[in-house]
């Protein structure tokens, strides 16, 4: 297997969350995008962690009664995440992006700097042994 180049979704083909959005928007952007788990980036384009619609479901459910308008008022950042999606830097190997992918959806990658580049998606890392070996 080649170099982890091959399997990224960059950045610009990624959804992601901006570190200081409230809940609202995040429950507003994970209804229009569908998606499950999605990773959380600063302003300046930094990596710092990964939310999940269950994160958001139990931070609802923990406050007891939920409100469209207050939820206007909750940091992201404040919101407890049930596990972390660990990212690797650009130059790490295949054999720890698989072993991230057995545990995570997918593997966010990042450069030396700290500074979020893509994703690497468990269902591309799948495809390609679907396509390379076939099984007899």
């Amino acid at each position: 297997m080649n170099n982890i180049f091959e399997f990224l979704t960059p950045k610009d083909s990624t959804f992601f969350i901006e570190a200081d959005c409230t809940l609202r928007q995040a429950l507003e952007k994970f209804c229009f995008h569908k998606f499950t788990v999605v990773p959380i980036l600063k302003e300046n384009g930094e990596y710092v962690g990964s939310v999940s619609e269950g994160d958001l479901l139990r931070h609802i459910k923990g406050v007891g009664r939920f409100d469209l308008d207050d939820a206007q008022d909750v940091d992201l950042m404040q919101i407890e995440r049930y596990r972390s999606y660990q990212s690797i830097n650009i130059t790490s190997s295949m054999e720890q992006v698989a072993s991230l992918l057995l545990t995570q959806n997918f593997v966010p990658v990042v450069d030396d700097r700290g500074m979020f580049i893509g994703i690497i998606k468990r269902r591309a890392v799948m495809q390609y042994f679907m396509e390379n070996f076939s099984v007899k």
